[in-house]
């Protein structure tokens, strides 16, 4: 899978009355190995719920978070409010008000693993885009991911020459079953690792807000973390 260039990666629509576009932030392939298939998942940037074109109060009162994930012929919109909605996350054919989504995608001209921490250091210390490609899988369902997104946040220990990557969101595949439509298996995720074998997420999910040890409500935050056998590369674009 060569790599996108996030920096110039989009989805387009092209409805008159909203001709929305939206950015490129990860992109989760998900393989079918029983049968050779696979799809791919983007999932764009988040905005906020807004009253478009209006003539003033152009913010929601009862605002949110608004994120969607375009792949395989549906959309998977994901509502966050300051408490548990109902409509957090819905899947849709079409959105009727934005028309056919039209993939602006930008593959990376040139590509460099960083397979050394030598590489990875001297890429991160001269500000070289790096994007990084993490693949898990489950043996039971015969199902495999790529998750590739732009490496936000680098960590780099010139002492213990050691590095860990952090960044998010990204679309993570629940792979312990086989979803139709396939993108109801996919969360809000931030993903770390900092050696090549292993990936360590942290999943969008409903948390308890705890105080004084009692709960006082829950509300959608990224909780319980996980760590996945995984194979993590590293590539510095340009």
């Amino acid at each position: 899978m060569r790599c996108l260039d996030y920096a110039s990666s989009f989805i387009c629509h092209p409805a008159p009355v909203n001709s929305v576009r939206f950015w490129v932030e990860s992109r989760t392939r998900i393989v079918d190995d029983r049968n050779g298939g696979s799809t791919d998942f983007y999932q764009c940037a988040s905005c906020k719920s807004e009253n478009t074109f209006g003539e003033k109060d152009l913010f929601y009162k009862d605002n949110y978070d608004f994120l969607p994930i375009i792949g395989g012929g549906r959309y998977l919109i994901f509502r966050r409010k300051a408490r548990l909605n109902a409509d957090y996350r819905t899947v849709r054919e079409k959105m009727e008000a934005w028309g056919e989504p039209i993939l602006k995608l930008r593959e990376a001209a040139t590509t460099t693993v960083l397979d050394t921490w030598e590489k990875i250091r001297d890429a991160t210390a001269a500000a070289t885009p790096i994007v990084s490609q993490t693949e898990i899988m489950h043996v039971g369902t015969g199902l495999r991911a790529i998750i590739e997104c732009p490496v936000k946040t680098m960590n780099i220990s010139q002492e213990h020459r050691r590095y860990q990557v952090d960044t998010g969101p990204i679309a993570f595949p629940d792979l312990s079953q086989r979803c139709d439509p396939l993108i109801n298996c996919l969360s809000l995720a931030f993903i770390a690792f900092n050696a090549p074998h292993f990936a360590d997420f942290v999943i969008e999910q409903p948390t308890p807000v705890v105080e004084d040890g009692q709960e006082k409500c829950k509300i959608y935050h990224y909780s319980s973390p996980i760590s996945l056998l995984a194979k993590n590369a590293l590539f510095a674009l340009g």
